[in-house]
């Protein structure tokens, strides 16, 4: 038997819908993140960018558990002597641009380097129900009935 290794001409890339409203974040990202890297496809290599196309909606709607909404920082330097900054997960949610902390939790499970950043811009996060993308037809994906923990009420 020989080994199957993708070729451009075999990578076959989706569109998926998925709607973060009382979703879990951590369960949330792990699931976009195998979907970016196309790991739940039977012809995965893990050198090509065979993931699909994904599209998160209802970012700002979604549920941390425990105290991390309250403890979770987010640091980041200026690039000045002391300029080291941080939000908290709160913070950040009800701010000006909520679907960062979907973004940075997904970014964060894909292994770092140049596939990963390539793989990353395959990944559209709005905080509102609205999406730009309905010429694309995308396949509505239930994170919700997948696991009972992957949600959580307010």
């Amino acid at each position: 038997m020989k080994t199957f290794t993708a070729t451009p001409a075999d990578i076959d890339k989706k569109w998926i819908l998925i709607d973060a409203e009382g979703v879990v974040l951590g369960r949330l990202a792990s699931i976009v993140a195998m979907r970016l890297r196309g790991k739940h496809k039977p012809s995965f290599t893990p050198n090509m960018d065979m993931g699909d196309n994904v599209i998160v909606i209802n970012a700002d709607k979604i549920q941390l558990t425990g105290k991390k909404r309250d403890d979770k920082n987010y640091y980041w330097h200026t690039g000045h002597p002391g300029g080291i900054k941080s939000r908290t997960a709160r913070q950040i949610l009800e701010g000006e641009h909520p679907e960062r902390v979907v973004t940075k939790a997904v970014q964060r499970m894909l292994p770092g380097g140049k596939l990963s950043r390539q793989q990353m811009t395959n990944l559209r996060v709005y905080a509102g129900a609205e999406h730009p993308h309905e010429a694309q037809q995308p396949e509505v994906l239930d994170v919700k009935s997948k696991n009972p923990k992957n949600t959580r009420s307010a």
